[in-house]
């Protein structure tokens, strides 16, 4: 038998492989050609929305319709249970195509067909070496855009002798050697540039010129965006270095020399998080963004640039949130919204489209159960390529805790790979458009974000409105209502609030040695201007006011902080009440970190006794819930399988939960601080009654719960037993667990 295997299959590898032509007649006559019949659907009623609404009543049991079935967000915008062509019809975008029009439908004709949007992930090493080995590691491995993110001195124009703390987000640069470190062997011609700035583009522009000069290249090929955001930078940090109007100066300096010697690359980055880190709605996002645009056309215009070259030189950065379809409707919007502002202005048709850079959200990101920001991560960045943007930054999912390493760099870079390569996201433009839901929602979207931006115009622009606080006293009130929502569980953040992670090992930080860093820099750049003839840099340095100026002076030695302090006008500085930067579950893991942090000193914790009455199946459901909402504190609660009477003896079931109770949790007899009693609302009323008055008299000092939220009639019976509150679907979990936490010693 083996011998005849053999054989034959020794015959079949000596056949001659087919020709094509061969393999394409043999493929031709085995095809048959199936014939279906027409399909119809006639013999299916249409159900009208009366009886559609019926049928879900059914499902809901007696649930208000009303309130279950339609769903408000933060912009204002209710979510419609279902949505119908004959509703949608009219708004259907038919007339216009992608990149064209009002750019609805995208901003470019053919989508990402033939120019995928750019893999932009940031790299953020402190020294400009190891940087320029991650910005080729991150192209050699799937990315497309060299994303350089510079640390808070080196945006602020600081040299690194004088830096707090060099390398805190990004990569320290000094001088034109730095530079030239951190971009050797990276082909500019191939790969866009990605760098924002800070409040002011010029310094970098110039080094990076400076750099390129002294390599023997050009600018000039360059594509992408060196790029600032002074009103963006004013409202993080509430004041400015220097006046708006020297900033604006230096803006239009910049925006001249590009168009004249790099007409490929932009050096205004406008950051949406300046508003989303501190709370805002996609609409309030929008909205202010564009705004501080306007104000920089408008400032442009009265330096004598030409609104063609502003439009070139505009980039948006966006965030997305956590909503996928309100994120995918505000893409589209805002492309519908800027062509509307551009076409005021008096723009042609091609210099209205916009230009967005999409990135995650920090704001919904979480320090606990990290891992989750994984997923988070990929809804965000689905919704933005459905939604349409010409580059995405997918951070890392331990952002908020460290600076990425490999593995969780791979994963963010991969997520853009598997999108483009494996799920086909290259092919469909406008892979949203005809979407009953989305059309709907993107028209709602836009009429907001319009009316939105028409109010900051009426209070005479966006600095205006500033200055007396209406966009920061707005943003402060959505803040307030996703941390209430948060607080009542409303809002759901897994692992956080809802469903913790009892086991979860924290992530180590890994913080850098930033004496030893700075050490290490300081070197560098001592070593560098060691031989500077410094009579004649000081030449160059009265000449910076233009970025060829500031290029020469950077060629012949000078530090960034130099030229920062040599181009600094004596004008007033602006002040502004600033929006802080929070992330939304910060409250969450401030309690828990207490928790923790009194663990570690005492040893002890919040000791959780369940009375749970009855077989499993009676009381699991809300014993489940009580462990949960307890456990979001990262307090110790107690299980066990439910006391039941003896078969000769009703009601032993309360003796015995009250000898559990009393018998502590340790051999010291430590008692418990919380008790929660556990079962069914038919059972309640017998057992509460009798029940909840031995554990209070067994541990008089217990916080005790009942799980679930009583009738109206029987809340104030059960309080007269002695419950003290109530764990249910309604309860403020946040201010529930801060309760005891306090009565626990943990917090003052």
């Amino acid at each position: 038998m083996a011998d005849e295997q053999q054989k034959s299959t020794a015959s079949v590898m000596d056949e001659k492989p087919l020709t094509d032509k061969e393999l394409e007649e043999m493929l031709r006559k085995s095809e048959k050609v199936a014939e279906f019949p027409e399909v119809t659907f006639d013999e299916f009623a249409e159900p009208t929305w009366d009886e559609w609404v019926e049928a879900c009543n059914a499902l809901l049991k007696g649930k208000p319709f009303d309130k279950i079935m339609y769903t408000k967000n933060y912009e204002g915008i209710t979510f419609e249970p279902i949505y119908l062509r004959k509703g949608t019809d009219p708004i259907l975008p038919t007339d216009d195509y992608p990149g064209m029009g009002d750019f609805l439908r995208g901003a470019s004709v053919n989508g990402y067909i033939h120019e995928p949007w750019g893999i932009a992930q940031a790299c953020d090493e402190t020294l400009p070496a190891d940087n320029n080995e991650l910005l080729k590691e991150e192209i050699a491995k799937g990315s497309t855009v060299y994303h350089i993110k510079l640390d808070t001195a080196t945006k602020e124009g600081i040299d690194v002798k004088d830096a707090a703390k060099p390398g805190d987000i990004g990569v320290n640069v000094t001088t034109v050697e730095d530079m030239s470190v951190l971009l050797n062997g990276l082909d500019l011609a191939k790969y866009p540039l990605m760098m924002y700035t800070g409040a002011g583009a010029k310094g970098m522009l110039a080094l990076t010129a400076a750099a390129l000069k002294g390599a023997g290249k050009e600018i000039k090929g360059v594509r992408g965006v060196i790029g600032a955001d002074p009103l963006g930078e004013l409202i993080k940090k509430g004041k400015t270095t220097a006046s708006l109007s020297a900033l604006y100066d230096e803006m239009a300096e910049t925006i001249k020399y590009t168009r004249a010697n790099a007409p490929a690359l932009r050096t205004v980055f406008l950051q949406s998080d300046a508003f989303t880190d501190g709370g805002a709605d996609a609409v309030q996002e929008v909205a202010y963004t564009f705004a501080e645009a306007v104000e920089y056309i408008r400032e442009m215009q009265k330096r004598g640039i030409a609104l063609k070259d502003i439009a070139a030189s505009l980039y948006f950065a966006f965030n997305q949130g956590a909503n996928f379809f309100m994120e995918i409707a505000k893409l589209r919007a805002l492309r519908q919204v800027w062509a509307a502002i551009m076409e005021a202005f008096g723009a042609e048709e091609a210099d209205r489209a916009i230009m967005v850079h999409g990135r995650s959200s920090r704001f919904t990101k979480t320090v606990i159960d990290p891992y989750v920001n994984m997923l988070r991560n990929c809804t965000q960045t689905f919704s933005s390529v459905v939604g349409g943007v010409h580059s995405y930054d997918n951070p890392p999912f331990d952002e908020l805790i460290r600076k990425g390493d490999v593995f969780s760099r791979r994963i963010a870079r991969n997520l853009h790979v598997m999108l483009q390569e494996e799920f086909g996201m290259l092919s469909p433009i406008d892979a949203a458009g005809g979407s009953w839901a989305v059309e709907s929602l993107t028209k709602q979207i836009a009429e907001k974000i319009w009316a939105e931006f028409q109010k900051i115009e009426e209070m005479g622009g966006i600095t205006k409105a500033l200055e007396v606080g209406y966009p920061q006293k707005a943003i402060a009130d959505v803040l307030e209502k996703r941390f209430k929502a948060l607080e009542m569980r409303k809002d759901r953040a897994v692992g956080v609030n809802m469903y913790p992670n009892m086991t979860e090992e924290p992530l180590e930080r890994r913080v850098e040695d930033t004496p030893k860093l700075k050490k290490q820099r300081e070197a560098a750049v001592a070593a560098y201007v060691a031989d500077i003839d410094t009579n004649y840099l000081a030449g160059k340095l009265a000449q910076v006011a233009t970025v060829e100026g500031a290029i020469e002076a950077f060629s012949n030695g000078a530090t960034l902080g130099q030229v920062a302090a040599a181009g600094c006008k004596a004008e007033q500085t602006e002040s502004i009440e600033a929006i802080a930067a929070h992330h939304w579950t910060e409250r969450y893991e401030a309690l828990r970190f207490d928790t923790e942090k009194y663990m570690a000193e005492t040893g002890k914790n919040v000791e959780v006794f369940l009375a749970n009455m009855g077989p499993i199946p009676q009381h699991k459901a809300r014993a489940d819930f009580s462990t949960s909402f307890l456990q979001v504190g990262e307090f110790n609660v107690h299980l066990n399988n439910g006391f039941q009477d003896d078969e000769d003896k009703p009601g032993s079931r309360y003796e015995k939960c009250v000898a559990a109770l009393k018998a502590g949790i340790d051999e010291a007899g430590t008692p418990y601080d919380v008790a929660v009693i556990c079962s069914t609302d038919a059972t309640y009323p017998e057992d509460v009654p009798a029940l909840a008055p031995m554990l209070k008299a067994a541990n008089p000092n217990m916080t005790l719960f009942l799980a679930g939220a009583a009738p109206k009639d029987l809340e104030p019976v059960y309080k007269a037993a002695g419950v003290d509150d109530f764990i249910s679907v309604s309860a403020n979990c946040y201010a529930t667990l801060k309760m005891l936490q306090k009565k626990k010693g943990m917090i003052e």
